[in-house]
């Protein structure tokens, strides 16, 4: 009877595979033993509560605040029909970078301009009509006109 050779390399391979499967099923025990027995889906879902907060505990259906569908504004809101024309005066203006401020006569605020909303070329010191508008960094001056000197 021949007997097969077990060499150090296949020993070796044995004890890792052994090992392997001992793990696993010692991961598997404690896959069991933190399951809690008994805990059914309705105790495992969580609820938003009126001001939007996670809790275990259905929320009061009388506390939910009524929404009116028509109150719901989808997309970008409607600017209005018309700002109010305003009149400045130009404080700064660079022809070579195309833009300036222009200062408001009624309560002296700074506002920017850009060379792109100018109807007809303006100096430092020109008395201007404009609307105000927002720009992604603060307000602008938009639809910019000479006030002619018998206005």
């Amino acid at each position: 009877m021949a007997k097969s050779k077990e060499t150090f390399g296949k020993k070796e391979i044995e004890k890792k595979k052994q090992k392997k499967r001992q793990d696993k099923a010692e991961r598997k025990e404690m896959r069991k033993a933190d399951k809690e027995p008994g805990k059914s889906l309705e105790d495992q879902i969580m609820y938003v509560d009126e001001n939007g907060n996670l809790t275990s505990e259905k929320p009061d259906p009388n506390k939910r605040a009524k929404i009116n569908a028509e109150d719901i504004e989808l997309g970008v809101p409607n600017r209005p029909a018309h700002d109010p024309v305003r009149k400045g005066r130009v404080t700064y203006f660079d022809d070579a970078k195309g833009y300036g401020f222009i200062t408001d006569r009624d309560n002296d605020e700074r506002i920017f301009v850009h060379a792109s909303e100018l109807e007809e070329l303006v100096q430092v010191n020109d008395k201007v009509t404009f609307e105000k508008g927002r720009g992604p960094k603060g307000p602008i001056a938009i639809n910019v006109r000479k006030i002619k000197l018998g206005q």
